[in-house]
Parts: C-alpha cells; sequence; structure tokens
C-alpha cells in the first residue's frame, strides 16, 4: 500500500484523475469492441444463438462479405456519400463562415441560428426531410414545380437514381454549421495586421485568401475534414429513417447494411464482420487525426 501512495504521489498523480474515464471506455466502448471481434470470428446466427453452440470459422464471414454484392455496394456508397458530403458542407460552410466574419448588423445573432441544424436530433431531422422530400405531399417536389423547373413530381425517396441524392442532401444540411462555426473560429485567430500589410503591398482580395487565409488556416481545414469524414461515414440514424437503405439498397451504407445482416437477416458473425470493416476504416482516418494534430502542435 505504502509503494502505491509514493507511485501516485508525484509525477504519476494526473494517473488517478483518468482512471475513472479510463475504466469508463475500457467497460463500455472496450469490452463491445473486443466481443464484436470475437463474435465476427464465428458462425452465430438466430438457430444457435441461444444454445451457445459458436462454431470458430475465423475469416470465412470477411471472406463471404466482400464476396456479398450488397455489400461491396454498401461500401461504394458509403465512398460516394462520404465524399460527396465532405465536399459540400465545407464549400458552403467556408463561404458562410467567410460572410460571417464581416463585421455587419446581426451577423453574430444569425450566425448563432446557423447551429440549429446541428442541435436537432438527428431522427427529427431525418422525418423531416422524409417528409420533405416525398412524392405527392413533398414540399421540394411542389417549390420545383413551382418554379417550372420540373413538370410532374419526381419520386425521391423510391427511385434508385434520386434516393441517395436527396440523402446527402439532408446530411449537407445537417453538416453545414460544424463546419461554419470551427471555420469562423479559425478566420477570428488570423491576425488582421496581415491583410492590411498586404493591401499596402498591393494584393487584392483573390491573393489575400489563396496567400494568407488558406495557409493560416490550414491546421482547422485538415482537422475538419477529417472529423467530417468519421462523422459522415458512420451515418446511420439518418439513413435507416429515410430510405432504411432502399429503394433496391441504393442506399445503403455499411452502417445500415451492418444492422440489417445482424437484425432483419440475423447472421450476427455477418453483421459483426461488416461493422468491424467500418471500425477499421474509422481507425486508420482518427489515427491520421491524431497524427495531424501532432504534427500541428510540434509546428
Amino acid at each position: 500500500m505504502k509503494r502505491i501512495k509514493n507511485f501516485f504521489r508525484y509525477d504519476n498523480a494526473g494517473l488517478l484523475f483518468i482512471m475513472p474515464a479510463f475504466v469508463y471506455m475500457l467497460i463500455f466502448v472496450g469490452y463491445p469492441i473486443c466481443s464484436n471481434i470475437v463474435l465476427s470470428l464465428q458462425n452465430v446466427t438466430v438457430k444457435n444463438l441461444a444454445n451457445g453452440d459458436r462454431e470458430f470459422i475465423f475469416l470465412r464471414n470477411y471472406l463471404m462479405l466482400f464476396q456479398d454484392e450488397v455489400f461491396r455496394k454498401a461500401l461504394v456508397n458509403t465512398i460516394v456519400f462520404t465524399v460527396a458530403c465532405l465536399v459540400f458542407q465545407f464549400v458552403i460552410g467556408f463561404a458562410l463562415a467567410v460572410f460571417f466574419n464581416k463585421n455587419f448588423a446581426f451577423a453574430k445573432p444569425v450566425r448563432g441560428l446557423l447551429m440549429m441544424p446541428w442541435m436537432i436530433p438527428m431522427t427529427v431531422t431525418a422525418l423531416i426531410f422524409k417528409f420533405m422530400f416525398s412524392t405527392d405531399v413533398g414540399i421540394v417536389n411542389y417549390f420545383l414545380q413551382s418554379l417550372g423547373i420540373i413538370n410532374r413530381n419526381i419520386e425521391w425517396l423510391t427511385d434508385p437514381k434520386t434516393a441517395m441524392i436527396a440523402v446527402i442532401i439532408a446530411n449537407v444540411w445537417i453538416g453545414i454549421p460544424f463546419n461554419t462555426i470551427l471555420l469562423s473560429t479559425g478566420l477570428t485567430t488570423i491576425p488582421q495586421d496581415i491583410y492590411e500589410s498586404a493591401s499596402v503591398d498591393g494584393a487584392n482580395g483573390v491573393q489575400k485568401f489563396f496567400k494568407i487565409t488558406l495557409p493560416l488556416l490550414r491546421p482547422a481545414i485538415e482537422s475538419i475534414l477529417v472529423l467530417g469524414f468519421i462523422y459522415t461515414f458512420k451515418v446511420y440514424d439518418l439513413v435507416y429513417v429515410m430510405t432504411s437503405g432502399g429503394p433496391v439498397n441504393s442506399t445503403h451504407l455499411l452502417s445500415t447494411y451492418s444492422y440489417k445482416l445482424s437484425f432483419e437477416m440475423f447472421d450476427y458473425s455477418k453483421g459483426s464482420a461488416a461493422a468491424n470493416v467500418l471500425l477499421l476504416i474509422l481507425l486508420l482516418v482518427g489515427s491520421l487525426y491524431l497524427r495531424i494534430t501532432m504534427k500541428g502542435e510540434e509546428d
């Protein structure tokens, strides 16, 4: 006991403060991940779940998974969904951040109102957009017909060609405030003296943007893109509420297909393998984020 007290007395006292969080993460994050990995190496279905007869088949679930056409489509859909959302969220968020960084009346209140899409629960947002994109009573079709852009209603959520577009639009609307607020914070850290000096040297607005704003915002931009990738790549509730992965698997993501395998097709091991593929990709991106963060701190 005396040895333990001496260990925590000086430089190691900080370990006592992180111990509760470590135990929490170990129980509620570490154990489920390890259990899911073990489950993916077994053959567990609804037939043998109760009797405990779990045969270890090791990597066979992963091999069957990558031979599954729906899984490959879900993987491609996840990449397309993530990249499209990141591009539009970042571009629109950056434009709004630059706009609201100007000093004009009501800039701060309006910037605060932009956080509402981020604060609304994802399920509520999904229901709102599901109603907006409905074929007969949706406001999107009504608005497009009023402008004369379309002549008949578009079946947004029941047509494989347009369902993914509707889901991407909904997720972009959610992610714009996140990009706007973080980029606005980054813009406020750039000293105005630099812009004034550039103006004295004859630099125009475009030159200031590409030579001053973008380079100085690079750490913030890198962090936003990596975090945005992680948040978007694992989206589940939005897609499940709006389309449930349909029609014809056109909007299935890795998260929704993993749920379908486990709780609709009752192939728990194969569903766990799909979830682990998602986890592996996010771990790789997360390690990249940590590397970028540590490099930025060193610089």
